[in-house]
Formats: C-alpha cells, structure tokens, sequence
C-alpha cells in the first residue's frame, strides 16, 4: 500500500464530501433490522428491498413472529425482492441463532466484542456474507468495517484504488486497508451515490465527474487533445 495511493483515496474522499456532503448517520439504529433488510437486498434494488422488508414487517410486526413463522409465509411476503424461499430461510436461521445463543432477539451483545470477533459472529451465519456483515457492524454498531456492494466494486476499481482482477471480498480487504476508518461511513454512502448517479455501469458520465483528476479509468479513456477546461477541474 503505497502513500500515494492512499493520498489519492483521501483526495477522492474529500472530493465526494465536497459533492454529497457528509451523511448523517441512523439515529436509532436496530442491528436486527439492518442484518434483515440486508439479506433481503442481496440480488435486487432498494426499491424492491425497501417493498419486501415492509410487506414482512404487515405480515409480521414483531421479529419473534418472523423467526416462527413458516418459512413458506415468510418467502410469499418477501417474494417481491427475488430469491424468496432462499432469503426466508436465511432470515429465519438468523433469526432462529440469536435466540438460541442470546436468548431473545438483539445483537447488541456484539458492541462489545472486538470488532473481528463480531463480523466472524455474523459470518458463521448461513446467508451473512462479507457485505452484509460489515453494513451491520458499520451502520448499527459503529465498528470499523467497510461494505463493497457492486457500485463501490465498480467505481473503486476505475479510480484505481483497487487492482481490476479483485473480487468483491477481497476489495473489502483492500479497502479497509487503503481509507481511514473515520472515512468509512461518509465514503461508502459517497461513493454510492456518485456510482448511481455520475460512474454509471454502461455509460459513466465522465463530463459530469468531479474525480476525473485522480480517475484512472478517466486517464485510460479520455481525448489527448481534451483541455483541462473540459474535465471539470
């Protein structure tokens, strides 16, 4: 890990501060929730996500419900996110596991713990990988770990702040390494939205990019004649 590349991650992170502003975090944040809406927003949007996790919570307002339903009732109210009957079963173990080991349905124990002994707790679950480990110790128990879904995967690979050939688990390693801790919140949700809406999957919107200066993709791509006026720094 070479200091300019790690001078380069700050400079981008002060760049989407600058763009995006810096996110608020969760006032009340529910560790049981987010493990939740995380598996269900595995292989779909967050629109979708957004509609199964309420049409679970009419069906079953109290987690206990959840965890003793059907698998069968919970995959017809989450159907809508895809995966149903693969998800319900996920949902209902975890739900199933925190009861067995805890003895009733919170993950609060896990802020105290060490912050790798939490995200192996979380990993031993089936359906609880990499990303959803870290959005539960990031976003509801504020322990260092940064969550790479596809757009952080993609755009992180175009400025060159992870090799081309890295997976989606390794770039959690990677990254975690490369950006300071305190970032990790601001700079996920950051590079999140500049992913939706600037570094686009087929068409990214370079001439709208305010990180064209320290974009490798952007070097590789653009016109040798295009002046700096041109590149929006």
């Amino acid at each position: 890990m070479t200091s300019d590349l790690r001078a380069r991650a700050l400079e981008i992170h002060r760049c989407l501060r600058t763009a995006y502003g810096e996110p608020e975090r969760p006032s009340d944040p529910d560790p049981v929730r987010a493990l939740v809406l995380t598996i269900l927003s595995q292989n779909t949007n967050d629109r979708l996500r957004d509609v199964a996790f309420d049409r679970l919570r009419a069906a079953f307002p109290a987690w206990e419900q959840v965890r003793d339903a059907p698998v069968q009732a919970i995959a017809e109210a989450i159907q809508i996110a895809g995966l149903g009957q693969q998800k319900a079963r996920h949902i209902k173990g975890a739900l199933q596991r925190i009861t067995e080991e805890r003895g009733r349905l919170n993950l609060d124990f896990l802020r105290e713990m060490p912050g790798d002994d939490a995200r192996q707790w979380l990993l031993s679950m089936k359906g609880v990988g990499r990303k959803t480990a870290a959005i539960v110790l990031l976003f509801t128990l504020d322990k260092p770990a940064f969550p790479v879904d596809t757009h952080i995967h993609r755009v992180s690979k175009r400025l060159g702040l992870i090799p081309g050939s890295a997976s989606r688990d390794k770039a959690h390693d990677l990254l975690e390494a490369l950006l300071l801790p305190e970032t990790y919140y601001g700079f996920h949700i950051n590079l999140i939205q500049h992913g939706r809406e600037v570094c686009q999957a087929r068409r990214p919107r370079c001439e709208a990019c305010s990180l064209c200066h320290v974009c490798d993709y952007y070097t590789a791509n653009s016109e040798p004649q295009m002046d700096t006026d041109k590149r929006g720094f």
